[in-house]
């Protein structure tokens, strides 16, 4: 195996370098060029806290990190060659990889979760390979509203209307290594999706970390702001984060059969199905997550699936060998790709060991089945249905579980003990 080379572009004087922090929000440090081969030798000491922090940044004691043991430091290592930004000049930008300081892997980094479940697959003759859509909104940083109106999704005036934005985010991010295929506006003002490219799952949710990190970017710099939040107008479209799944082996989709799913993916599929519930919170981490989840809104509210159809949880596409697929519908733009994907695989590959079989497909509108598995409504139910998963806990592994479990009922907690705008407005004039 050759050595990776870090190398740095010509004229760079500073590395902005980072990795997904336990919310998959890119956190860490730009680094003088002077100083890049010492970083790449040694690496760049940081708290593990990076790893226990809400999306607030706000810690508390976890059982791998806390007070009592000090919030000990782990080091960042380079993962990708540093790329020129193509916005700030002298600045290339750069994934990282956490080790601890006995050189083993950082037991709560998400990524590692994802590694095992990729090193699983590749055991069992697979490469596992994913494409990605992202929905968010570009709002005006002062009022927090879009900055156009009405819906217009699909509509080629209104993306030459905001060619000035998602131009430059396709083009610059495509610049950074990023293969974007294609963006469009959305079912809301305001509201746009961007699709990167499929390829190797661990490399497609690390392209998700550093696409999000780069949207808001590019945003700031053309006088907007980028939310990935699931759902930042209740009366208006949420954000989701779409999947595309399917396995190779020997260069050709294992889950094709004459351009049909067959035996392997119909089995990927059960597997999928028959955990989708209890795996929710991989995907949907906060109470606004699950303010998506509402029939007739194209979020599933069950785990049915079907063939081409919007409406399920899980939508089978087949076409040509290369193009058959499963698609899993249900998550929020804001979760972490490596948990989201790390807890789907697993299942997956439990449907294709047990020889899992699916319902039978949902043929018309998913929302109106009586006799499909419901998803959880709201992240209460999510967190007691993670609580008693056993592929949970498997494939994040104890410390990593209980972090997300109680990130998420402090999330719970912190709403419940608000007394909100609508409250007042309702109720204090009125009583």
């Amino acid at each position: 195996m050759t050595e990776q080379d870090f190398s740095l572009p010509p004229g760079i004087h500073t590395v902005a370098i980072g990795m997904g922090d336990l919310n998959g929000i890119m956190r860490g440090k730009r680094i003088p060029a002077t100083h890049w081969d010492t970083i790449c030798q040694s690496g760049n000491a940081l708290s593990i806290a990076l790893l226990a922090i809400d999306m607030t940044s706000d810690v508390w004691d976890t059982p791998y990190v806390n007070f009592d043991n000090g919030y000990p430091d782990m080091h960042m290592f380079p993962l990708t060659k540093p790329v020129a930004s193509p916005w700030e000049d002298g600045v290339a930008i750069c994934m990282a990889r956490a080790e601890g300081t006995d050189h083993l892997p950082v037991p709560i980094d998400p990524r590692g979760a994802l590694v095992q479940q990729v090193e699983r697959a590749a055991a069992m003759g697979y490469e596992v390979k994913t494409g990605t859509e992202l929905e968010f909104y570009l709002l005006d940083p002062e009022t927090l509203l879009p900055k156009d109106q009405g819906t217009q999704v699909y509509s080629m005036a209104r993306a030459a209307e905001m060619e000035h934005v998602l131009g430059p985010i396709r083009q610059q991010i495509n610049e950074l290594g990023i293969p974007i295929e294609q963006s469009n506006p959305e079912y809301a003002a305001g509201q746009v999706e961007v699709n990167i490219r499929y390829d190797e799952a661990l490399k497609s949710a690390d392209q998700v970390i550093l696409f999000r990190s780069l949207v808001k970017k590019l945003a700031h710099v053309h006088g907007y702001l980028a939310t990935f939040m699931a759902k930042p107008f209740i009366d208006q479209s949420g954000s989701g984060f779409h999947v595309h799944y399917s396995l190779w082996k020997d260069g050709k989709n294992a889950f094709a059969d004459g351009g049909k799913l067959n035996k392997t993916g119909m089995s990927f599929l059960a597997g999928l199905q028959n955990n989708m519930a209890d795996i929710a919170l991989a995907g949907s981490t906060t109470p606004n997550a699950f303010r998506r989840r509402q029939p007739y809104t194209f979020c599933p509210t069950n785990a049915s699936w079907g063939y081409d159809n919007r409406t399920v949880g899980l939508r089978v596409i087949q076409g040509s060998d290369n193009a058959v697929r499963v698609e899993k519908r249900d998550a929020s733009a804001d979760c972490n790709p490596y948990y989201l994907l790390a807890c789907d695989i697993a299942a997956g590959l439990d449907g294709i060991e047990q020889g899992l079989e699916p319902s039978a497909p949902c043929l018309g509108n998913a929302y109106e089945l009586e006799d499909a598995m419901p998803l959880p409504g709201d992240l209460a139910q999510a967190v007691d249905l993670a609580k008693r998963s056993a592929l949970m806990k498997r494939v994040m592994g104890e410390d990593r579980q209980t972090i997300l479990i109680q990130q998420a009922e402090r999330e719970l907690e912190f709403l419940a003990n608000q007394v909100t705008p609508v409250e007042v407005e309702r109720y204090m004039r009125n009583f």
